[in-house]
């Protein structure tokens, strides 16, 4: 709960703070740094975020900006801002590996935004029979921060995630999703050689809850608009085609619905794909549904910065094409087509 304290060393609760406190140094605390003074004061808030409130501004004595060493003297006032402690979210159950895991896959970031590259079988959020994920773990690695979803990703997809963080950038983004302003390529497997060349999949999807409360998608004409661009990357002969979606909107299991509505499952896709080709695929060491998003663009409206992120395969669906490869290979099936366009993660804006 908030608290103000009249006094450095009286007894309170360690708890977040949600208000400004005016705290009074004691003959005990004179001749202190400041920024060891708070620290003692803020036990549970990061060391980094005590440091950028000195540096910012927002911590005052005397009504004046200070800096980490100034040494404080007896009854300095000294004002402290609002600060949301570490622990509480640290123990709240998220796991430090998943921690580590996803702070590990930030690709690239700037005052508005984080960019993940999400490994496959992490969910976004917390809900239906998981208890945390994405979100979650980045705001117990980063307390300090309001951090919020973008878009969504399966749990079994892999790939890029925007995370905002400021409500300015979020409402930003999520007009830019509305209007149909974002690009969001994936790269999938799916089963066979690809015959329709570039194709515009233009097919409504309905979502249904099962009895048991799983969740399944379906083209049917009551659904919502959904609309998907696939053009082949790269054949292996008749057993397999590494297509590239260009996703339109953005329903729930669109990708893989569309694909399999096409007559082209996605390789791993245990609600929708085809069984006797996932067999096959695990016999190639494909442990996982086969669709990563691999590149996201979008431009501010406002700078007109454009902003462009691109990850590459992650190595175990490299493997997997490695080994199509040299089966096509083998039979002199090797297609000519270009490489699917997998650059490293970069941004445009400054």
């Amino acid at each position: 709960m908030p608290y103000e304290t009249d006094t450095a060393g009286a007894s309170e609760a360690s708890s977040a703070r949600r208000q400004v406190r005016l705290v009074t140094v004691d003959s005990g605390y004179a001749g202190q740094r400041l920024d060891n003074f708070l620290r003692r004061e803020l036990a549970d808030v990061p060391k980094s975020h005590v440091y950028r409130v000195i540096r910012t501004g927002e911590v005052r004595v005397n009504g004046k900006r200070a800096k980490p060493d100034t040494r404080l003297a007896e009854s300095d006032v000294v004002r402290v801002p609002p600060l949301r402690a570490a622990a509480p979210r640290l123990l709240g159950g998220v796991s430090p590996d998943l921690v580590r895991t996803v702070a590990a896959a930030i690709v690239a970031e700037d005052r508005d935004l984080l960019a993940i590259n999400k490994p496959a079988g992490i969910a976004v959020h917390g809900g239906s029979g998981v208890t945390f994920g994405v979100i979650e773990a980045l705001r117990a690695a980063r307390p300090e921060e309001t951090l919020e979803l973008v878009h969504r990703l399966d749990r079994d997809t892999s790939g890029l995630l925007l995370i905002a963080r400021r409500a300015a950038a979020l409402r930003t983004l999520h007009a830019l999703l509305r209007e149909g302003a974002f690009t969001k390529r994936y790269l999938a497997l799916v089963r066979g050689k690809w015959e329709l060349g570039e194709k515009r999949i233009d097919a409504p999807l309905r979502t249904d809850t099962r009895v048991n409360g799983e969740r399944t998608v379906q083209v049917h004409v009551t659904g919502k608009e959904a609309r998907s661009d696939f053009r082949p990357v790269q054949f292996f002969g008749k057993r397999a085609t590494l297509v590239e979606i260009n996703l339109l909107t953005g329903r729930t299991h669109q990708i893989r619905v569309h694909a399999a509505h096409a007559g082209y499952p996605i390789a791993g896709d245990e609600k929708y794909g085809d069984a006797e080709f996932n067999a096959t695929m695990r016999s190639l060491d494909l442990h996982r549904m086969f669709l990563h998003a691999h590149a996201l663009e979008f431009t501010w409206p406002e700078s007109g910065n454009e902003m462009s992120f691109s990850t590459p395969l992650p190595a175990e669906l490299a493997a997997v094409i490695d080994r199509l490869t040299d089966l096509a290979g083998t039979r002199r099936r090797r297609s000519n087509a270009a490489p699917a366009r997998t650059a490293r993660p970069k941004r445009s804006r400054p």
